[in-house]
């Protein structure tokens, strides 16, 4: 005889999921047989990060399901197959391919579908919706052949569907009812400065506007038309203007739902029959839908609590939200309209860094009630954990959001927070949680994932994890962990080690041999450094190319408008003028706008990155090579004239200049590196502001090593003095081999400087005395690096493969249609939003 019970779950979405999970977890699963139904053809998946389809993920990628997850747990799934009735008489399931399931209990995860306005011509063949794989594949293939794209909504999922077609190359447009963005999360300020990020990353956003009718469009496939009189062609629309809760089976059984939709639930997430429950989207507590996945994944656990025997309820739940809408940080938390009684507000507005942020604060300024983050939302960790906890505010609640007053600090330590504060939404994590599996044994962020699932749902509280490991593990005395990510249990030093005493040359060879996973974006690039900079092979390598950002990639800096610059190398400043006019008929025949740098070159910019082979064939030509202004190597060494030219000049600071720009050129390092050589010591190429600096004396060189400029300038020191050429080359082949070896992914050789113990001391010890013995081996490498030198845009240009890589589209040699220029004191430069009204108004005209 069958003790078990007889448990049905419909639908297994990511709540439906994250309820079996938690249930396999608790140990209840096996006091039932579980049927579950999907009426998609594959298992739940991460409808969160959907957009990332567009941008390489598989269906794979995105499952939320382990492998083997179902046939290991002995849950019975069916796929394809609708769930469509439930007789609570016979207490039976009944589904659309004819299935009967007896049942006991019967968990309703159905969750929501897109709403689609009742707008004439919204069931045109181009009108699609962004809700699955499915429908991806659908706008995938309409997008083959279009040019133009709308999304109907300017909500989160109406922006990430927007970064969908943007990505599909399409030019895009956001067609918005209300009068601003994120209606909902946003209020006025924020929505205006996110409009103006979203528009200058090329998506136009209409909002105020009201769809009257689609027709079919005279240019492009569809027209829209609004209610105002105006019109927009397209060739496919998206619509993301919202949910609606699926309640249909809830309808057809009889069970209450409410009058604008939703199945009705109680505080333990039961319906109207006590023994079926409802969770997610689909479920109305309280006259409220939750549209995130964080409070259906609370309402999961509330049911599992519930068949436990356990009495938890659920309390509704915070709908705080981060998120990065292509690119851009947006959070919202708490009451961001202030529409609590005496609510007092604080706004920063940042127009030239396009940051807004606002804080909501009680009238007595002691609580934090919302805040809105545009921009810069570094600390929402921070102010969310402010809002749930009811910290109590410091004196000027506006330091939290404005930029730090001297000597005072706004950040919230770990240890301020209760231990009764939410680290994770999405799993219901408490920092006291995190505590206890810190003393259990958990001493890294990995560990404190797969012990408390925290970080593992959106991934928006990890860095506030990691903050609270390290407190919890400097308190106890323990080292704090120096890994590079969760994919390798190793410093960035560790692993310049393994790649040179293993000789690994891949990245792929590193992950199995030392990591796990897949690897990210931290450590595919961070890998990707240290092999370019040990082995010095070219980048563009098959087997390198994906561990490469953007700029590596294009061998190219992208600027704000989606166009590129070209910066050929000028050794130590000094050019021809042959080489002069080169550069002037380059420029003058692609049309690109010329500046000479701080760094005694050229920067050419407004190429378009299917025009970057042909120019840098031209320029290769004319006798220049890269100048690596992409990548983290060495980028220049600045000159004066020295004296060959200047009656103070001391010593040929071109000479060494040249020589040194052409001994390092292409050296690959944790982060950018300048050098400069002053021919005397009035110092008019400004050494002593550079990673490294040379300055003529009397008695020979002086050396300055680790100055830099930046956000942070820091003066050099000196670090040697009266030096013969050959000893200058000498050390600096030791200190920059030594720091390539050993400085953190992105530190800049002063933070590198400043944190080894010893510091300068230290560094003259293992440069100067050999304390270490590795002398020799770190000139050795700078051998290696300097023989091994390629120019790889000559490299590039010569490879008819790589260049298929330099298009915009990846179906189509079309250019960008979104990078328009305008001309300004005799060059173009980017035009700016109302020049690109202007112009879209002269094509339509001409049409």
């Amino acid at each position: 005889m069958n003790a078990k019970q007889t448990l049905v779950v419909i639908g297994n979405g990511m709540v439906g999921q994250h309820f079996l999970t938690t249930l396999v977890n608790s140990g209840a699963s096996r006091q039932y047989d579980i049927v579950t139904f999907c009426e998609e053809t594959r298992p739940a998946y991460d409808r969160v990060h959907l957009s990332e389809y567009f941008s390489g993920k598989s269906a794979k990628d995105l499952s939320l399901v382990e492998d083997g997850f179902f046939e290991r747990e002995g849950i019975e799934i069916h796929l394809g197959d609708r769930a469509v009735k439930i007789d609570q008489v016979q207490r039976l399931v009944h589904s659309a391919k004819g299935l009967a399931i007896r049942y006991d209990k019967v968990v309703l995860a159905t969750g929501s579908y897109p709403f689609v306005p009742p707008i004439p011509g919204h069931d045109r063949e181009q009108c699609l919706v962004y809700r699955t794989i499915e429908d991806l594949e659908a706008i995938t293939e309409c997008a083959k052949n279009a040019r133009v794209g709308v999304v109907v909504g300017g909500g989160l999922l109406g922006l990430e569907a927007a970064k969908a077609l943007t990505d599909l190359g399409l030019q895009t447009h956001v067609v918005e009812f209300a009068p601003r963005l994120m209606a909902v999360q946003l209020d006025d300020g924020g929505g205006a400065m996110l409009r103006k990020k979203i528009e200058a990353l090329g998506v136009t956003v209409h909002t105020s506007k009201n769809t009257g009718n689609i027709a079919e469009g005279e240019r492009h496939a569809l027209k829209m038309e609004f209610a105002d009189g105006e019109t927009l062609e397209t060739d496919l629309i998206l619509f993301s203007a919202g949910i609606r809760p699926r309640d249909d089976i809830a309808r057809h059984s009889g069970l209450e739902v409410g009058p604008r939709g939703g199945i009705v639930i109680d505080d333990e997430c039961k319906t109207s029959n006590p023994d079926i429950y409802a969770i997610g989207e689909c479920a109305l507590w309280n006259g409220r839908i939750f549209g995130l996945v964080a409070p259906g994944y609370t309402m999961a656990r509330a049911v599992v609590a519930n068949l436990t025997g356990k009495a938890e309820r659920f309390q509704g739940a915070d709908m705080s939200t981060k998120l990065k809408l292509m690119g851009v940080d947006v959070a919202s938390i708490g009451d961001a309209h202030a529409q609590s009684q005496g609510a007092l507000v604080y706004t920063y507005q940042n127009d030239s860094d396009e940051v807004y942020k606002r804080l909501v604060v009680s009238a007595d300024k002691k609580r934090l009630l919302g805040a809105v983050l545009v921009g810069d939302a570094s600390a929402y960790s921070t102010l969310l954990q402010y809002c749930l906890n009811g910290i109590e505010l410091p004196d000027n609640p506006d330091s939290l959001i404005l930029p730090a007053r001297s000597g005072e600090s706004a950040g919230l330590g770990p240890d301020a927070l209760p231990a009764s504060a939410q680290i994770c939404s999405c799993h219901d994590v408490s920092k006291g949680q995190i505590c206890q599996a810190i003393e259990n044994g958990c001493t890294s962020v990995p560990a404190l994932k797969n012990g408390t699932k925290a970080g593992t749902g959106c991934g928006g509280c990890v860095p506030l994890l990691k903050s609270v490991l390290d407190c919890e593990l400097k308190k106890a005395g323990i080292e704090v962990n120096t890994d590079i990510c969760e994919h390798f249990p190793y410093s960035r030093q560790d692993l310049y080690n393994l790649v040179i005493v293993e000789e690994i040359k891949t990245f792929h060879e590193l992950l199995d041999k030392h990591g796990r996973g897949r690897g990210c974006e931290i450590c595919r690039q961070a890998v990707g450094s240290i092999l370019a900079s040990y082995w010095n092979e070219y980048i563009l390598k098959k087997e390198h190319i994906g561990l490469q950002d953007t700029n590596d990639i294009f061998l190219a800096n992208m600027q704000k408008d989606g166009s590129y610059s070209v910066v050929p190398r000028v050794p130590g400043g000094e050019i021809t003028p042959d080489q002069l006019i080169a550069l002037g008929g380059v420029a003058k025949k692609y049309r690109l706008y010329s500046k000479i740098t701080g760094g005694q070159r050229v920067d050419l910019f407004g190429a378009r990155v299917e025009q970057l082979p042909a120019i840098w064939q031209e320029l290769i030509d004319a006798g220049f090579e890269s100048g690596h202004a992409y990548g983290k190597s060495l980028r220049t060494v600045k000159s004066c004239v020295g004296s060959t030219w200047c009656r103070f000049g001391v010593d040929d600071s071109v000479g060494l200049a040249i020589e040194l720009e052409n001994r390092y050129k292409g050296l690959r390092a944790p982060h950018k590196i300048k050098f400069a050589v002053s021919g005397c010591t009035r110092e008019c190429a400004e050494a002593q502001g550079k990673d490294i600096g040379v300055i003529a004396t009397e008695g020979g060189w002086n050396l300055y090593v680790c100055g830099n400029g930046g956000m942070k300038p820091r003066h050099a020191d000196l670090f040697a003095t009266n030096l013969d050429k050959e000893t200058l080359i000498k050390y600096i082949d030791r200190v920059l081999i030594f720091y390539v070896r050993t400085a953190d992914r992105l530190q800049r050789t002063s933070v590198w400087m400043e944190n080894m113990e010893g510091g300068l001391d230290y560094l003259r010890a293992v440069v100067i005395d050999d304390k270490l013995g590795i002398c020799e081996q770190l000139e050795a490498q700078m051998r290696h690096v300097v023989a091994t030198y390629q120019c790889e845009w000559k490299t590039t240009v010569q490879d008819e493969q790589k260049l298929k890589r330099f298009r915009h589209f990846v179906n189509s040699d079309r250019p960008d249609d979104n990078i328009l220029f305008v001309e300004e004191r005799g060059q173009v430069r980017p035009a700016n939003e109302s020049e690109r009204e202007q112009h879209r108004s002269n094509e339509e005209a001409l049409a």
